[in-house]
This record gives structure tokens, C-alpha cells and sequence, in this order.
């Protein structure tokens, strides 16, 4: 018997009691520019438990202005920008190539929060870009070294003969150079707080850059 969708999404409930927290939020107490806040939003998903809290959408937009988005990891976030990386062959990275700018999303249900971020999007240095990967794991050089990321691949034998390969010289070369990563960063030119309520009574907080300063302003839910 196949699955009723709507009847599966119907029981389903949003901010469960029994596994969320809807913490209190005032936006009259938060910094007068968003990365702070940023910061500790971050390390109370950390605190709080949230799975994998530095997972976010990434949305990009084709030449064509036909929009696109995935799950990426972030990578930092600094004066400089929110960062995260690719292969600059890849469809994401062709696309900033194309139309260079985007905007993330972060959801951190466990708080009932989210966050947005949307901005012009440049590469860093490909030095930095090198360095970034080289700090990280050996999966993920080696995930690196296989490239060719959003290539029609013809076989799943391919891919495993390709992943072996990169696996071993990854392991044999932690330094090993992969001159199609890239390290970008979001120049943010919004970004926007949002706190769940329990009586839908939400609270958005969003910054603008304008004019070389943050302004803040409350949106309705």
C-alpha cells in the first residue's frame, strides 16, 4: 500500500515540546551588527544539541536567472564574510561565476530558528582556498581530489575506482593541491533573525547594510 503524503504530513507536528526549546528572544537587546549575534546563535545550536548545525542552503541562480539550491557546509564566518567552498567547475560554481550572488539559509529546529543571509559573493584567494581544504579532514581532500562534481558520471564502479585513488593520495599528501577548489565568501547585504514562538507570535529581526552601516528593523512573521 503506498503512502498517503498529505495524511503523513498532517500528523506531523512543528517544534514538538517534547524535543524543542522556544527560547525567549528581545531585538532590542542585540548588537547593532549581525555577526555577533550570528556567533551565538551558533554556539547555542551547538550547546542545545542541534544535528550538524553548520549545514545551510546555499541558493545561486543560473545565467537565465532560474534559481538553484543545495545543502553546503559552512566554512567560517568573519568581518570578511559567510564562506564555504566547491569545485569552481561545479553547477554552483559556474553559476557564481555567472550571477555572483546568493543567500543562505540556516534551521536550527531544535531552537525553533532560523537565519538568512544574502550578499554579493566573491572567491577568496586561491592560497586561502587551499589552505581551508587542507585544514580539514582526509575524507574531505580526498572528496576533493576525485572532482569533477556535477559531471554525468556513467557508472557507480567509476566513482568507486575515482574515490579509492583519491583516498589514497590524500592519505600519502595532506598537502595535495586541488587547483579547482574554491573558497567563497557572502558579503552579506542582509541578514535576517528568526525566532519561533509558541503562540506564532515570531520574532524576525532583520539587518540591512546601507550606506556602510547595519540597520535593523522588525519584520511581521
Amino acid at each position: 500500500m503506498g503512502t498517503d503524503l498529505h495524511e503523513l504530513l498532517r500528523s506531523l507536528r512543528v517544534w514538538d515540546p517534547a524535543v524543542t526549546e522556544l527560547p525567549p528572544f528581545d531585538p532590542a537587546a542585540a548588537p547593532d551588527t549581525p555577526l555577533p549575534l550570528f556567533t551565538t546563535w551558533f554556539a547555542e545550536a551547538v550547546a542545545a544539541g542541534q544535528p550538524e548545525p553548520h549545514t545551510m542552503s546555499l541558493a545561486t541562480a543560473d545565467a537565465d536567472g532560474r534559481p538553484d539550491v543545495r545543502i553546503v557546509m559552512l566554512h567560517g564566518a568573519d568581518p570578511a564574510g559567510w564562506s564555504f567552498a566547491t569545485h569552481a567547475g561545479s553547477r554552483k560554481g559556474r553559476q557564481l561565476a555567472e550571477r555572483p550572488y546568493a543567500a543562505l539559509a540556516f534551521y536550527w529546529p531544535v531552537l525553533g530558528r532560523q537565519v538568512r543571509v544574502r550578499g554579493s559573493v566573491a572567491p577568496a584567494p586561491p592560497e586561502q582556498g587551499q589552505a581551508d581544504l587542507h585544514a580539514r579532514s582526509t575524507g574531505a581532500l580526498a572528496a576533493a581530489l576525485t572532482g569533477r562534481q556535477s559531471e554525468v558520471l556513467p557508472s557507480t564502479e567509476e566513482l568507486r575506482r575515482a574515490s579509492e585513488a583519491a583516498w589514497r593520495r590524500a592519505r600519502e599528501d595532506p598537502t595535495a593541491p586541488v587547483p579547482t577548489w574554491t573558497l567563497y565568501r557572502l558579503c552579506p547585504a542582509e541578514v535576517e533573525f528568526f525566532q519561533g514562538d509558541a503562540n506564532r507570535r515570531h520574532v524576525r529581526l532583520a539587518y540591512t547594510h546601507r550606506e556602510g552601516r547595519w540597520a535593523r528593523e522588525l519584520l511581521w512573521p
